[in-house]
């Protein structure tokens, strides 16, 4: 005579739905992992390839993301890319880094000592990205940067410093980079030397000075000076450079470095 399972046996009383669920997460994750900044945009055909799955699976898949805002459909090119929500979801993510919260006091700190906008950017797997910006200084026309900015690795002072202290896996552009400009190989070595980076754009007046924060022995980070060229000087052994390395040392101690952290001495 066949007996019920009674609750607290561990024996199941019926089919388990978890499975059906957790592949459905799964399956969106790789259609939203599958964009990058170098293909932002793709088919229908490219999701079903990434997928492995039929047409309709990736279509039916494709429909609710779209509901949900996570995905764009361009009727034009007929080309998916990410929606709305995944800048929502990426700035909420990137305010819950731990180094956001511990730089914090740090950037308001040296605003009060030098009176110019703090930026504090990470390492997105590609490029360097703004996660925090302080610009309350008494100046009368305040330089802002935009949080979320992506910035280019090769001439802004934030991306030349993570290309100098980035593992070489990390930067497979680099080599390519360096022999195509003998000015980034010198820069590169003069980071190494003074642990900062200074950049002078002439089109629109703005210097940037950035130093880099570390966690152990690796860069997780690098804070900056934005300024004019008028209020900022390109001196590295200036008063300004000196208090931004300062704060950045100090950081990267809160958060744990090691006494081998290469920070540029």
């Amino acid at each position: 005579m066949a007996t019920k399972a009674q609750p607290g046996t561990g024996e199941r009383s019926g089919p388990d739905t978890t499975a059906p669920t957790i592949q459905t997460v799964q399956r969106a994750a790789l259609i939203l992992g599958s964009f990058t900044v170098g293909k932002p945009h793709m088919s229908l055909n490219e999701i079903t390839a990434r997928l492995g799955a039929s047409k309709a699976t990736a279509h039916r898949y494709t429909k609710a993301l779209r509901a949900a805002n996570l995905l764009r459909y361009d009727e034009r090119t007929s080309l998916y890319s990410l929606g709305p929500q995944v800048l929502t979801l990426a700035s909420a993510a990137r305010a819950g880094l731990p180094i956001v919260a511990a730089a914090e006091p740090y950037m308001e700190d040296l605003v009060r000592r030098i009176d110019e906008t703090i930026v504090l950017s990470v390492w997105d797997g590609e490029s360097p990205t703004v996660v925090r910006s302080v610009d309350n200084t008494a100046h009368m026309v305040r330089i802002s940067v935009r949080v979320g900015s992506r910035l280019d690795l090769t001439t802004s002072a934030q991306g030349r410093i993570f290309l100098t202290f980035l593992p070489p896996e990390q930067v497979p552009t680099l080599p390519r980079a360096v022999r195509k400009s003998s000015e980034l190989t010198d820069e590169i070595a003069a980071i190494r030397q003074h642990g900062l980076s200074v950049n002078s754009p002439a089109v629109n007046g703005v210097r940037t000075i950035a130093a880099p924060i570390f966690e152990g022995d690796k860069i997780s980070g690098t804070l900056a000076v934005v300024g004019t060229t008028a209020t900022v000087s390109d001196d590295v052994q200036s008063p300004m450079a000196q208090a931004l390395l300062e704060t950045a040392r100090a950081l990267s101690q809160r958060l744990g470095t090691s006494d081998s952290a290469p920070n540029g001495d």
